[in-house]
């Protein structure tokens, strides 16, 4: 009976470690630096004035994955999240509905070059990992 009290706080803090953590592409810091970084995708290819920061767009991909490591997530959790199809295209529809939201116009350089200056004046993340030309 002695070995069971000792496994038994063991297993309790196990499994509520594995109960905290959630779906990583439902982090909150996680799913929103890769919308502004799918923003700033969809920016840059489709103003010509704009370009990404690479260093930075770089620097930051390399910060989250630290972030989430350091949340007990796994190096597969995040590759499974970077290739799942349904992450893929949750984060799409996050990406058009913000686009939208900002009146960009699929097909009008314009209105996309605009939300980019938008987004680097105010110096939103968006804005930080892109670069006006």
């Amino acid at each position: 009976m002695r070995p069971l009290v000792f496994l038994a706080p063991m297993l309790i803090a196990s499994s509520a470690a594995a109960a905290v953590l959630q779906p990583l592409e439902d982090d909150t810091r996680v799913r929103a630096e890769f919308l502004a970084a799918a923003v700033g995708d969809e920016i840059r290819k489709n103003c010509p004035t704009i370009s990404a920061r690479m260093f930075r767009v770089l620097r930051r991909a390399s910060d989250l994955k630290d972030y989430a490591l350091s949340q007990g997530y796994s190096e597969d959790d995040i590759d499974a999240m970077r290739e799942s199809p349904a992450a893929k295209a949750r984060l799409r529809a996050m990406r058009d509905a913000y686009l939208a939201k900002h009146g960009v116009t699929n097909g009008d350089p314009d209105s996309y070059c605009r939300l980019g200056y938008e987004e680097i004046e105010k110096n939103s993340l968006t804005g930080w990992l892109l670069r006006a030309k």
